[in-house]
């Protein structure tokens, strides 16, 4: 366990560190949907991660976002998001991340996030708590949603699809002190086992979006689940996340508004 949380904070920190000295540079953007764009230095990332996995790990399976789903009957899998907040990226916003998760037997055991900006390694290890560069962290102690600064996103489909996020976002709004739309789905996570959001909730994500920050949030001593309270795994359609002090009120509200 211990070689493989370090191996991925120093992966982590190597695809970061590129990604940083490359923000201001020139991109080539690719449009996988209306709005869902890629840039060459997503590519890139996940070639440099992937690559070294595949030397250091040959026999482990590899689920990344743009190009890389190795499926070899390992029980292990890395879960790998290159670049998280591309958008953000690309038009120079420094509010973006890598995001390296393990998983064994369905388990994530290990999760790393690392913010190059501010130069910030979150980590978590199944069963041994949340870190920031090597300071234990812990989700927040708020009660009630009106003292509460929670985080949200809305998914790219938000043009074609009414199932948008819009509703919840229009309740939620009235009920909190007030939310953020940042823009990078794992970094939102991360915040949340760090104390600095009080909840976090989204739809349509992909597993490389939440899979080290869903383990950082429980390892903080946070809860999460889908909207409708149910036990979280990676396909679900939604994600809640919270210091667990004020899921039950998130859930009611949430709720409410899907009755609209």
């Amino acid at each position: 366990m211990k070689d493989f949380k370090e191996f991925a904070i120093e992966i982590a920190r190597e695809a970061g560190i590129f990604l940083k000295d490359k923000l201001n540079s020139a991109h080539t953007i690719n449009y996988k949907g209306e709005i869902n764009l890629v840039t060459e230095v997503d590519k890139i990332s996940e070639e440099m991660i992937t690559s070294t996995i595949t030397t250091l790990f040959p026999d482990h399976d590899i689920l990344a976002e743009e190009f890389t789903d190795i499926d070899r009957g390992s029980d292990f899998r890395w879960i790998i998001d290159p670049l998280d907040g591309t958008t953000n990226y690309a038009h120079g916003y420094p509010y973006f991340c890598v995001s390296i998760a393990l998983e064994r037997l369905d388990t994530m055991i290990v999760g790393v996030i690392y913010d190059p900006m501010l130069d910030e390694v979150f980590v978590a290890e199944k069963g041994k708590g949340a870190f920031l560069n090597d300071r234990e962290i812990h989700v927040s102690n708020t009660r009630g949603i009106i003292k509460s600064l929670l985080a949200t996103g809305f998914p790219y489909d938000i043009r074609e699809d009414r199932h948008n996020n819009l509703n919840y976002f229009n309740k939620m709004i009235l009920k909190a002190q007030a939310i953020r739309r940042a823009g990078s789905a794992a970094l939102d996570l991360a915040y949340v086992a760090a104390g600095r959001f009080d909840g976090f909730w989204e739809l349509k994500l992909n597993p490389w979006d939440i899979a080290a920050g869903w383990l950082l949030v429980e390892e903080a001593g946070g809860t999460v689940t889908d909207i409708g309270g149910n036990n979280y795994f990676l396909e679900s359609p939604s994600i809640l996340a919270s210091n667990g002090r004020i899921h039950k009120e998130m859930m009611a509200v949430l709720e409410s508004a899907s009755s609209i």
